[in-house]
């Protein structure tokens, strides 16, 4: 996944699967699902995580994020290593390692030990993610490709609701660990099917592997991730925070001095010159920020004010999937007709938008407004999705599709990492502010359930007796909706940002039709 791609070919060796690479899409879409649904599954288990393992709201925060940090910060040196080995090959043990994971995550005690194990997950989806999208490039003929990597964006995108159905299914008759189970067992059996029906594509010219511009990646994105999340938790002047922030900043921009320099980067930062490369990445970087960040503290609405069960929590996102698959088919016409400069920037804001409306709900607005701010932020999902992977994916030639899908997939998940810390760290902050100061004069157990999370200030509103109970629930929910607004206003004003900077520097269509710029 270097500069050097340019003059490299993918490698396509006899395989039954090549004649049949409508199955290989399927197959690959299988373990993208997998990977996708793992983020969001595990949000529809936090309020059972929060009691059963006593995590706080930096435990949950962790509990999602560390499975993105890992993904986030490995899946480009990873996917490197797939060009090298096999991309099939490397997936297929990624599968076999998420399995292990999953397995641990199912047995896990406390909350420590089960943010381990999702760490360990993330490891099993950073080998898994880079050969599904780079696969089905390789796979299919020229004429097809545009379709399946429509297919595999509205995949990527409609497997996060997959998953929460999945995971609210379970819910309803087993506890949290089953997710886990389930995980473990669908990772054989992704594995099984890249095996049967995918062929195994590699660069004919290996290069020479970049350990240094590894180790400087993951390492400033995993301090990026850190800092925010701690520094919510201990303040930003702690001394472990700032250390994280001098790391991360140095490890970027180190990264940056070394790719300049080396013939062979990881990921040369010169591609970033280019208009369609750097206004895809930052689409899917702000996307999947506002996306995973919304499952993670929007979701609890269904769960906390509304009431919901899992199944019917899950049930009441569908709509969105219903939505983002057929948007996500129809993009490529419009990309065609107008560019990413016009689709691009009507997708982010179309996605703002419905985070805006959704703020502005309190505690007795009820589902029929989530809903239609909802159906307003799938339509833009669907489009900037769609509209930021072919940016990144057109910008390059066919000998650098593993580039292309090595960055989609790292833009993906540092945005869905990024996401989950920030608009969880805005969340807390602001839940824990607003909680009124009549909360000092309860027990410090009733104190320590509230402060420590929403979900644990309404189980100890439940044990309370009398209208006490009820005043505090009524708090609880009131902060929660406060913490609620602040995190997608945050997401909003990224969006906004992002979608006037794509309206001035992205690509026209006319443009976007030359690959080099």
């Amino acid at each position: 996944m270097t500069q050097t791609e340019t003059t490299r070919r993918p490698v396509l060796p006899a395989s039954p699967a090549c004649g049949r690479p409508g199955w290989a899409v399927a197959a690959m879409c299988l373990s993208l699902v997998l990977v996708v649904a793992s983020v969001s599954a595990v949000n529809l288990a936090l309020p059972h995580l929060a009691i059963d393992l006593h995590a706080s709201n930096t435990d949950l925060t962790w509990i999602a994020d560390g499975y993105t940090v890992a993904l986030a910060a490995l899946v480009l040196p990873i996917g490197a290593l797939g060009d090298r080995v096999g991309r099939r090959d490397v997936l297929i043990a990624g599968n076999l390692v998420f399995a292990g994971a999953s397995a641990g995550a199912a047995l896990a005690g406390s909350a420590g030990v089960l943010i381990a194990w999702r760490v360990a997950m993330g490891l099993g989806a950073a080998m898994i993610m880079p050969g599904t999208l780079s696969t089905i490039t390789a796979a299919l003929p020229p004429q097809r490709r545009g379709r399946g990597v429509a297919i595999w964006s509205g995949f990527a995108a409609a497997g996060a609701i997959i998953g929460l159905l999945a995971a609210g299914a379970l819910l309803q008759r087993f506890s949290w660990h089953s997710i886990f189970t389930i995980s473990a067992i669908t990772a054989v059996v992704a594995a099984a099917a890249a095996l049967l029906l995918a062929p195994n594509t590699k660069d004919e010219d290996k290069g020479r592997p970049d350990p240094l511009g590894a180790l400087l990646t993951a390492v400033a994105i995993g301090c990026l991730v850190f800092a925010i999340i701690e520094g919510n938790a201990d303040g930003f002047t702690s001394p472990a925070v700032i250390a994280a922030i001098v790391v991360c900043v140095a490890g970027f921009a180190g990264y940056a001095v070394h790719g300049m320099r080396r013939d062979e980067p990881l990921l040369d930062p010169r591609l970033f010159g280019r208009r369609g490369f750097r206004a895809g990445t930052i689409t899917v970087v702000v996307q999947f920020l506002a996306v995973f960040g919304f499952f993670f503290v929007g979701l609890r609405y269904l769960l906390l004010i509304l009431g919901y069960s899992p199944l019917k929590a899950a049930v009441a996102l569908v709509p969105v999937a219903l939505l983002v698959i057929p948007v996500s088919l129809l993009t490529p016409r419009l990309l065609d007709l107008l560019g990413p400069r016009g689709v691009i920037p009507a997708g982010l804001l179309a996605l703002a938008g419905g985070l805006l409306w959704i703020s502005q709900l309190t505690t007795s607005s009820g589902y029929p407004p989530f809903l239609g701010g909802l159906l307003i932020a799938g339509a833009g999902l669907g489009l900037a999705g769609q509209a930021g992977t072919a940016s990144i994916i057109s910008s390059l030639s066919l000998r650098q599709q593993g580039v292309a899908s090595a960055v989609n997939d790292t833009t993906r998940e540092v945005g869905s990492a990024v996401g989950i810390a920030l608009m969880g760290s805005v969340f807390t902050t602001r839940y824990t502010h607003t909680l009124p100061a009549s909360i000092a004069d309860l027990p410090a157990a009733v104190r320590s359930a509230v402060h420590q999370s929403p979900e644990a200030g309404l189980a100890a509103a439940g044990r309370m007796a009398g209208p006490q109970g009820a005043q505090l629930a009524a708090a609880v929910r009131d902060s929660f909706m406060n913490g609620l607004s602040a995190a997608l206003l945050a997401a909003c004003a990224i969006l906004a940002i992002a979608a006037i900077g794509a309206a001035l520097r992205a690509p026209t269509a006319s443009q976007a039709r030359t690959r080099a710029e």
